[in-house]
C-alpha cells in the first residue's frame, strides 16, 4: 500500500523510521577492591577482587613479578595523636538536673540511679559530689532496712519497717530534689556514711 505524501507538520511514520541503537554514555571504568578495573578489553570487568591488568581476579596482585602489589591510596588518621576533648565543668542547669535525677533516681531506682550518676559526674561539678554521696549513703542505708524488712517478713515486723521504708525514701528524696533543684546542701537523717 502506498501512503500520502508527508507534510512538514506530519509525524514520521515509526515502521519507517531507521532504528539507531542506543548510545550509552561513555563512562569511566569502575575500580575494585584489588586494583583499577578493566574493561571488556581488558578482560575484566572490575568490582570486588579484579587484578590487575593481565592478572586474573584478585586482591592486590602484582602487574608482573617482582612487582610489589598496588596498595591503596591511605589516607591519614585525622585522630591519630590527637586526645580526647576533657569535658569542662557542669553548667547551673545542668546540676540542677543531675542532682534531681540523683535523689529521685534514689527514691525510684535504690542505689543505683545516685551511684551511676556520682561516678559520671563527680569530677564535674562539686555539688554533684555532694549530693552524690549523701544520696548514696542514704540508699545503701535503706538498702540495709529493706533486707531486714524482708528477713522480718516472717514475723510480723517486716510488714510494719517495709511500708515505713518506701514512704521515708520517697519523703526524702523529693526533699533531696527540691534542695538540688535550688542549688542547696542536703542531707538525708539517720544515713550511716559508707562514702565520704
Amino acid at each position: 500500500m502506498s501512503q500520502p505524501p508527508q507534510g512538514p507538520g506530519t509525524p514520521p511514520d515509526p515502521e519507517e523510521v531507521p532504528q539507531q541503537p542506543h548510545e550509552q554514555p561513555h563512562q569511566p571504568p569502575q575500580q575494585g577492591f584489588g586494583g583499577p578495573a578493566q574493561g571488556p578489553a581488558g578482560g575484566h570487568d572490575g568490582g570486588y577482587g579484579a587484578g590487575q591488568p593481565g592478572q586474573p581476579g584478585g586482591y592486590g596482585q602484582p602487574d608482573h613479578p617482582g612487582q610489589a602489589p598496588h596498595q591503596p591510596h591511605q589516607q591519614p588518621n585525622p585522630y591519630q595523636g590527637q586526645q580526647q576533648p576533657q569535658a569542662g565543668p557542669l553548667s547551673p542547669g545542668e546540676e540542677q538536673g543531675w542532682g534531681v535525677g540523683i535523689h529521685l533516681g534514689g527514691a525510684f531506682f535504690s542505689w543505683l540511679a545516685p551511684l551511676i550518676i556520682w561516678l559520671v559526674f563527680r569530677e564535674r561539678s562539686p555539688m554533684i559530689d555532694d549530693h552524690g554521696k549523701d544520696a548514696l549513703n542514704w540508699q545503701i542505708t535503706l538498702f540495709i532496712g529493706y533486707v531486714i524488712g524482708y528477713a522480718t517478713l516472717i514475723i510480723i515486723i517486716g510488714i510494719i519497717i517495709l511500708p515505713l521504708l518506701y514512704i521515708t525514701a520517697l519523703i526524702f528524696g523529693i526533699l533531696g530534689a527540691i534542695a538540688a533543684y535550688n542549688r542547696r546542701q542536703f542531707r538525708y537523717p539517720f544515713t550511716i556514711k559508707f562514702i565520704k
